[in-house]
């Protein structure tokens, strides 16, 4: 019974432990190291790859064997942006290909856990130590098979025989050793631990999720209805698979470009900060200003709608003033050469001040002929007696009205002499008070005759 004891346990450490003893750490001492324990870490070797989902982040450094007789493997991290590695970190060894090569599948854990225990002294002091509760290793696909051959399944029969009569008082050790040799159980075992502590969850999620599901029930016309307009949607997105894996393709490209777009906006919202503040400070005024809005928006719409029947109304009779219009603007077309020539003799009249002395004659000329004295207003008269005054039936050498030739030039001297001394008589009655208006009456006449002082 002591050599069966000792070949099973022999036995037992071999297919559960494959040590590999290798040297002390290598290169990677410099770098971040996590010195991992495994329950098996057979056929990996220093410099096989560490990743981290999938990408390589260092490699293995080194192999040894701890006095608990667990694989120490000494895992150097090159990558910076992956550490360092917290209390919730992974790591499993994993088969690479299949002639045996093995690599290291870790994940760093989360950030909002406190960080790895750092090793203080001894073997990897300044590692960061990661325990074999949280690390796995493969089982090779050529032991599981190896089974279906008689030797094997009977050599098992003898382990496992041997095995219950081993460890029946460590029971507990083998299902640790099971469930880190296999993942998949721990994890398992760890959901329905989760599960069974929240049982009571899991009731009322039951309670309510019938309570929820009963009027989805009622409407599984409009819910089926769905699924099968989604599976249209579905076939034609994946009619149009051509362009979609186009846009997939160009998807990279179109962020690159819109990377410095977006930090334009950033640099906008930061500059835009003060005024969205000012903004935030004129809210209540602005509040108000458009609630006083709102009557006058109501009286508006009022006023507009009447603005609008005004208007259909009066349709027709805008439509009839067309010709009216029409007329106007022929009228103004034709007018127009006539208004150009009235605008230059207005124009030549305010630049010449012939305005301004004709109103000077109507001015002084009333004022000449309308005097006061005691016995109240009265206009002043000076009779004009000459050879042209009198009526006569044929025309009178010397009284032509026709400014033509020399006898209109002696006409029209005729003329002013008579004016001027008429002029004079009136302006010498008018006394020295009327000195200034007989001047501008004089320059006046001077003007409209033509004729030199």
């Amino acid at each position: 019974m002591r050599r069966v004891a000792a070949i099973s346990a022999v036995v037992i450490v071999a297919a559960v432990i494959v040590v590999v003893i290798a040297g002390t750490v290598g290169s990677g001492a410099g770098g971040y190291r996590v010195e991992a324990l495994f329950d098996n870490a057979g056929f990996a070797v220093p410099g096989e790859q560490v990743r981290v989902a999938g990408a390589p982040v260092g490699t293995i450094a080194g192999l040894s064997v701890t006095e608990q007789n667990l694989a120490e493997v000494t895992l150097s991290i090159s990558n910076r942006d992956f550490v360092p590695f917290y209390a919730n970190a992974t790591c499993e060894i994993r088969p690479q290909s299949l002639i045996a090569e093995r690599y290291v599948d870790c994940s760093p854990g989360s950030s909002n856990r406190h960080r790895l225990h750092r090793i203080k002294s001894g073997y990897g002091t300044g590692a960061y130590l990661l325990p074999v509760t949280q690390t796995s290793s493969p089982i090779d696909p050529d032991i599981v098979q190896n089974v279906s051959q008689e030797s094997v399944r009977e050599s098992l029969s003898v382990i496992l025989d041997e095995l219950g009569t081993g460890l029946a008082a460590r029971g507990s050790d083998l299902n640790a050793v099971i469930l880190r040799a296999d993942p998949a159980l721990a994890q398992t075992e760890r959901v329905f631990t989760l599960l069974a502590s929240e049982n009571k969850v899991l009731a009322k999620l039951a309670t309510d999720s019938d309570t929820v599901l009963s009027p989805l029930a009622k409407t599984r016309g409009s819910l089926a209805d769905f699924v099968v307009q989604a599976n249209k949607t579905a076939t034609a997105s994946a009619a149009e698979r051509t362009q979609l894996a186009a846009s997939i393709r160009l998807l990279p490209s179109f962020l690159k470009e819109l990377k410095p777009l977006m930090a334009d906006l950033g640099r906008l919202a930061d500059q835009g900060t003060p005024v969205v503040k000012d903004a935030g400070s004129s809210a209540a005024a602005l509040d108000t200003e458009f609630k006083t809005l709102v009557p006058f928006a109501s009286r508006a719409k009022t006023a507009i709608t009447d603005l609008g029947n005004a208007a259909q109304q009066s349709e027709s009779s805008l439509v009839g003033s067309r010709g009216l219009a029409q007329q106007l603007q022929t009228v103004g077309t034709n007018a127009e050469p006539s208004s150009e020539a009235l605008q230059k003799l207005l124009t030549s009249l305010d630049s010449t001040g012939g305005i301004e002395q004709l109103m000077s004659l109507l001015f002084y000329g009333v004022g000449a002929t309308n005097g006061y004295n005691a016995n109240g207003h009265y206009v002043r008269v000076a009779p004009v007696v000459g050879s042209c005054t009198a009526y006569a039936r044929t025309a009178v050498a010397g009284c032509s009205a026709n400014f033509s030739g020399a006898s209109a030039t002696s006409a029209s001297s005729a003329s002013a002499q008579v004016a001027r001394k008429a002029v004079a008589d009136v302006v010498g009655k008018a006394g020295s008070s009327k000195r200034t208006q007989s001047t501008t009456l004089r320059g006046l006449l001077r003007y409209l005759t033509g004729s030199r002082p």
